[in-house]
């Protein structure tokens, strides 16, 4: 295989970008952008652009029509070569005439995984992979994950002061953050499949936990709940038409109350956080929000399960003994503390937005 050129690159660059504009459209299938190059020129760009529609490489080849024909095709994510909602993409690209096709990394979803590479190359057409690679794994690392170990990404976010506070000594936290960066994380909810609060969240804050305005995603509501009962009289289940609530119990949870609750259209599962996750994968979720409380982030942290954090960090000092994001077993040591990459920070209206991910977390993709 030949070496990227910097039009390769470039080229790769504006894929990336263009695959981008799927975010929460597009799940559980990868965001996937492309652009068709000839003579160095740009003749035809696309994206996936919403779950069942055409995918990146049919919408590029449209573009660029009769121009395709002997150019080169870059791609942030291998072909597929099967048929699933729509045909495959590599009978697009072959009856397009692409004498070239640049592709930032394969795909490891069992139907794929390769195939699509192979079928180009059998068919006289020269292939490239791995240009971009790194960014591309990173944008479709949600993807990655729920492929290669069939659990979601799971995003902690929280709101504290300056102090480490998410509440006063009395559990009063209405507001930490403010008026903007709520809204961001209302834009959040509205691109994941599912939030998730633990029972001490819904009893003191009684959330709705929907996105307003609404996204281009509904998310499930989910508690975690273990095996106290929950309140009948809760706006998550007496708000009619805001979407599905699950909660997840300990084996020994009240029946009468789950009952009571099922009457509302609660649906119950019996199982650990883990397993949680394990049904939300088979349920084809790709990204899950997790708002709290701190006994819920200290056993996601205690077990691996967090693969990154939002941080929304407000300029106010509470003191006390009030509250602290994560609790569960923690480390004693600084030297087994959890660490981050890929780290950001951003000023919204006098807040400070830290997001980052797990170094453990795994980067996989469908």
């Amino acid at each position: 295989m030949k070496a990227p050129s910097i039009d390769d690159v470039a080229a790769m660059r504006r894929a990336l970008e263009l695959a981008a504009r799927g975010e929460g459209f597009v799940e559980p299938n990868p965001m996937v952008g492309c652009v068709v190059v000839r003579d160095g020129v740009i003749v035809g760009e696309g994206w996936h652009e919403r779950f069942g529609g055409p995918h990146a490489e049919v919408n590029a080849l449209e573009a660029a029509g009769a121009a395709a024909r002997g150019a080169t095709l870059v791609v942030t994510l291998e072909p597929c070569c099967h048929t699933g909602k729509t045909p495959p993409c590599v009978e697009a690209v072959l009856a397009a005439g692409v004498a070239r096709v640049v592709i930032a990394t394969r795909d490891p979803f069992p139907k794929v995984d390769g195939g699509g590479v192979r079928a180009l190359e059998a068919a006289g057409v020269e292939c490239v992979v791995g240009v971009g690679e790194a960014e591309a794994r990173r944008l479709l690392a949600p993807y990655l994950k729920l492929v290669e170990t069939g659990r979601p990404w799971v995003i902690a976010k929280w709101a504290m002061t300056l102090d480490g506070r998410i509440a006063t000594e009395s559990g009063d936290s209405q507001w930490i953050s403010g008026e903007a960066s709520r809204a961001r994380v209302h834009q959040l909810r509205g691109r994941v499949d599912a939030v998730i609060v633990g029972a001490g969240t819904l009893v003191a804050d009684d959330p709705v936990l929907t996105a307003r305005p609404e996204g281009a995603r509904f998310a499930t509501r989910v508690v975690i709940a273990g095996g106290k009962p929950l309140p009948k009289e809760r706006k998550l289940w007496l708000s009619d038409g805001v979407g599905p609530v699950l909660v997840a119990t300990a084996p020994n949870y009240p029946r009468r109350n789950a009952d009571y609750l099922s009457t509302h259209g609660v649906e119950f599962l019996t199982a650990t956080p883990a397993e949680l996750l394990d049904e939300l994968g088979r349920r084809k979720m790709t990204n899950v929000l997790v708002e709290g409380g701190a006994k819920l982030f200290g056993k996601l942290f205690d077990e691996g399960l967090v693969d990154e954090v939002w941080a929304f960090i407000a300029p106010k000092l509470i003191g006390g003994t009030g509250p602290s994001p994560v609790g569960g077993e923690g480390v004693a040591l600084m030297r087994d503390a959890l660490t981050f990459t890929e780290v950001t920070q951003e000023s919204i209206e006098g807040d400070l937005l830290i997001r980052g991910r797990l170094k453990r977390a795994r980067e996989g993709r469908e």
